[in-house]
């Protein structure tokens, strides 16, 4: 079981391997929500995310038995790059089992630390099926990346850090996916101080904490559909699920379109990488009711392709109206192209790309659609550039002029 003493112990283990993610302040975020804001940034780890504190731990208490047969685990990233660092520290040889989905970027850093890399499956419990299988094959140990007591317990000491630096903190907002992070976190702040409020956080495209709430045991989703690669999971963890029942006072359930503006938003103002799971607690901040508490926000992970994060920005710039498209119908006649890019330019709009297509009429006299995309400062902004555009005569063909292309 969890009990405070294995905590005390996995936090002075995991000081070992740990780098320091003091508290960071957001005035940003404070002013949004009229609480005072903290983050805690587990992004900033050496393996980019939190994993290292429940691999190091669960390896570290294993026999010197268990470690020669090698250890074997399935995950969609973090939980691969702790377990394999963790392992290399260790000189133990590890073997990874990840969704053929998975980022390369991850892949890639898990190979690095020198561990062999199978990828399976299109979700983590495709995947995490056959590493059991490989496990019970080879004889290795299998660690699991939430469903396993010892692996939370390390992951718990993230509330350690957090009640040693805020010790008056009145909520923590902590992502799931499996529920060994929040399992970990929230039984620990309960030690600690029993009336905190812990509040975990899990995609909506992925909610199978608050699913198996409601029904009151453990459920498996039909599908999972979210760009929170690393909470894409379908059945939580039955091991950590009571530590979650009795621990974690709400779940929220988070959309990928907040997690999109609200990269931007971390971007912006605190020139922070953080991965879409780890997202989700910051997004969670405009959904509680509250005002004037000490909320800390834990940032699980900063592991993002270049690929996702370019689409993540392009996204989220369309989100706030930054960028758009709207198709006009013009006449096809000399100076009509000019007289439009006029207009936006009048309006401080700028064009990033033009389309023209003089067939979308048999008589093109009377109708050819010119297609724009502009960079605006906001959705006032592109509403103002729009308007113009329809005074000058040149009205948007959907019927829908914000629609993006």
């Amino acid at each position: 079981m969890m009990t405070l003493d294995k905590f005390e112990e996995a936090y002075e283990k995991v000081k070992e391997v740990v780098l320091p993610t003091n508290l960071i302040y957001s005035e940003y975020f404070s002013g949004q929500t009229g609480n005072k804001v903290y983050f805690k940034p587990e992004n900033m780890q050496y393996t980019g995310a939190y994993k290292i504190r429940g691999a190091y731990y669960k390896i570290s208490t294993l026999s010197e038995e268990e470690r020669e047969k090698g250890l074997i685990t399935a995950s969609a990233g973090n939980h691969a790059q702790g377990v394999a660092y963790a392992a290399k520290i260790y000189n133990v040889p590890a073997t990874i089992v990840m969704p053929a989905t998975t980022p390369l970027l991850k892949v890639n850093r898990t190979k690095s630390y020198g561990a062999d890399v199978v990828l399976y499956g299109s979700v983590y419990d495709e995947a995490c099926q056959y590493a059991l299988k490989l496990a019970e094959e080879n004889g290795a140990t299998f660690v699991h990346p939430f469903n396993d007591e010892v692996v939370a317990t390390g992951q718990g000491t993230i509330a350690m850090e957090i009640f040693k630096e805020l010790p008056t903190v009145d909520i923590i907002l902590v992502p799931i996916g499996g529920g060994g992070l929040a399992a970990g976190v929230s039984t620990l702040a309960k030690f600690l101080n029993p009336n905190i409020k812990v509040i975990g956080v899990e995609p909506a495209g992925a909610s199978c904490m608050q699913a198996s709430l409601e029904a009151g045991e453990v459920v498996t989703l039909k599908e999972v559909e979210t760009i929170a690669d690393g909470t894409a999971v379908k059945t939580p963890g039955d091991v950590v699920f009571p530590y979650i029942r009795e621990n974690i006072d709400e779940v929220i359930a988070v959309k990928d379109e907040e997690l999109i503006v609200n990269f931007l938003d971390i971007i912006e103002n605190h020139k922070m990488l953080v991965e879409n799971s780890g997202l989700l607690t910051v997004a969670a901040l405009k959904h509680l009711d509250c005002k004037g508490k000490k909320i800390v926000s834990i940032l699980s992970g900063g592991n993002m392709d270049i690929i996702t994060l370019s689409s993540v920005v392009q996204h989220g710039l369309i989100e706030r109206g930054r960028v758009f498209t709207i198709s006009v119908l013009l006449p096809d006649r000399p100076g009509e192209l000019v007289n439009v890019a006029n207009v936006i330019a009048e309006m401080k709009g700028n064009i990033i790309r033009l389309e023209h297509n003089q067939f979308v009429s048999i008589n093109r006299n009377s109708a050819v659609e010119l297609t724009i995309t502009v960079e605006a400062f906001g959705h006032e902004h592109k509403q103002q550039i729009i308007k113009s555009l329809e005074e000058k005569g040149y009205k948007p063909e959907s019927k829908n002029p914000t629609a993006i292309y």
